[in-house]
């Protein structure tokens, strides 16, 4: 929490700042509440959004919503992410698919 709020401190350190964070386990263990109340104690936005959002039918709405994503992330920095539901978008890349790149890989592609 206190790199969020002096991040200069640990800077002038050589230490480097985490980019993020994976939190994993089964559902209702606090994942989603650690991550707000991380945000509330260090008093930084907390921008929410859910891996299905990102799923759609038409080419090319998946990776704008994931650019979109982090624009705003950046223009609120320093802030929490939190991408809740993020193996709605994940799976294993490379799979069948006709025609090109599928829109969940181009997503997915778009997030790495």
């Amino acid at each position: 929490v206190n790199f969020l709020k002096n991040p200069q401190q640990y800077m002038d350190l050589g230490a480097k700042i985490p980019k993020g964070a994976l939190l994993t386990g089964p559902p209702g263990t606090g994942k989603t509440l650690l991550a707000k109340a991380t945000a509330g104690e260090a008093n930084v936005p907390f921008i929410t959004v859910s891996g299905s959002e990102f799923l759609e039918m038409f080419v090319g709405v998946g990776p704008s919503r994931v650019r979109d994503m982090f624009s705003m992330a950046r223009k609120h920095a320093p802030c929490i992410l939190f991408i809740d539901e993020i193996d709605a978008v994940g799976r294993k890349r490379g799979g069948r698919s006709f025609g090109g790149h599928s829109e969940q890989e181009n997503t997915l592609n778009q997030l790495l």
